[in-house]
């Protein structure tokens, strides 16, 4: 079982001296990988089912605070939770992302995508909310194409992007994964068919979170991929034990990741610290 550690500036703040200090911590504990999550735009009323979203709620820009940190550890891997896929360009993504990998020496490899589930965030930035699925895949096999191609150009014509002839460089330290986010059973079917593995949203029940994982299998043998190549993330808690992490490895679980409850940096270290010797972490 690998562990993530999931640093919500919504919560914490933007503070660049406690971000440095969670992400050098967590790197120091053991901790394989450290993630942030996007909101593009969020406007008065933004939520959905129970959770709500102060219009003035700080979340920086995930890429940017990933290359922040990677320039201050030297070991952990960086990861989204999720990015808001569809409302990003392709080709201006795919030089921002590879730019990251490259000089974080290939940390960027837990780049997590999803498609958005506030319509006002949609709208903010030009998006037809009911494309935004359609618009995710598209892109998904956009960054792909331009990762892959060479001083000649690759030409991609889709439904919402299209380019001709383009060059992509500097190329990425390597592929870069990209493991789909979600609750739907389509973000299930899409990790199966396009997915490097699935990271499940929260709010779903156990028997739902099982179900979809095994669509995500079903889907990738159904596509002549291999469903065991395919890892799968999820949620966990920072008081989690050893008896629940052994439960959810044997549900096929690969990685949880967690976040520090604690509002202090001091807590939050002594969080990270407390869930590192509770499970032994290298």
């Amino acid at each position: 079982m690998k562990f993530g550690v999931h640093y919500n500036t919504g919560v914490h703040g933007v503070d660049p001296d406690a971000m440095l200090a969670v992400a050098r911590h967590a790197e120091a504990c053991g901790f394989e990988s450290f993630y942030l999550p996007e909101h593009v735009a969020l406007y008065p009323g933004a939520g959905f089912g129970a959770v709500s979203f102060p219009a003035d709620l700080p979340i920086a820009d995930p890429l940017e605070c990933l290359s922040f940190v990677a320039a201050a550890t030297e070991r952990i891997l960086l990861g989204t939770g999720v990015l808001l896929l569809p409302y990003h360009e392709p080709v201006v993504l795919a030089k921002r992302l590879a730019t990251v990998d490259l000089l974080s020496k290939g940390r960027m490899r837990l780049l997590s995508i999803g498609v958005g589930a506030l319509p006002g965030e949609a709208a903010a930035v030009g998006v037809d909310y009911a494309t935004r699925g359609r618009r995710a895949d598209e892109a998904l096999d956009a960054l792909r194409l331009l990762w892959a191609g060479d001083e000649h150009g690759v030409s991609f014509d889709g439904e919402f992007f299209s380019f001709t002839n383009a060059c992509s460089f500097p190329k990425p330290a390597g592929p870069i994964p990209v493991h789909i986010g979600g609750s739907s059973r389509a973000a299930a079917r899409r990790a199966g068919l396009r997915g490097d593995g699935y990271f499940p949203g929260g709010g779903l029940t156990e028997a739902e979170r099982a179900s979809q994982i095994e669509l995500m299998r079903a889907t990738a043998r159904d596509a002549g991929r291999d469903p065991a190549a395919l890892q799968v993330t999820r949620w966990g808690a920072i008081d989690m034990t050893a008896e629940d992490v052994a439960r959810y490895a044997g549900q096929g679980v690969d990685r949880l990741v967690v976040g520090a409850a604690g509002t202090g940096l001091s807590e939050q270290r002594d969080q990270l610290t407390a869930f590192a010797e509770r499970l032994n972490l290298p």
